[in-house]
């Protein structure tokens, strides 16, 4: 397997004004949103490189592996920016919760049912 070219890919990433993205974790398979998170260029290239998603804290202002302290690991499996390049899409290998709060995904609680708008 080809590492990927980075440099390349982070030519066609644009940041927010914070110096991040939105990235969006997905499992491979199922096809299940597990959660959101956010990189920074260094983020986005330890991922891509490493294998394991890293993200920006924007409370703790540090990186952190998911999994690293709570053994709940996520591998890469694939990756895609959006057509604008401003959002990011990782499907992982989800071991573990995905959640901080112990849950599967960051989405399971608190379904919200919105009115259905039927097609003409």
């Amino acid at each position: 397997m080809t590492p990927p070219d980075v440099d390349t890919i982070l030519t066609r990433v644009r940041f927010g004004s914070d110096g991040l993205m939105p990235a969006i974790i997905q499992q491979h398979d199922t096809r299940e949103v597990l959660m959101l998170g956010y990189m920074d260029a260094e983020a986005l290239r330890r991922t891509l490189t490493e294998g394991r998603v890293t993200f920006w804290s924007r409370s703790r202002q540090e990186y952190w592996r998911k999994g690293d302290t709570s053994g709940h690991v996520q591998y890469v499996r694939q990756a895609a920016l959006d057509c604008d390049g401003d959002t990011l899409l990782v499907e992982v290998e989800q071991i573990g919760a995905a959640c901080h709060t112990g849950d599967r995904t960051c989405f399971d609680a608190d379904q919200l049912d919105p009115a259905v708008i039927e097609a003409e």
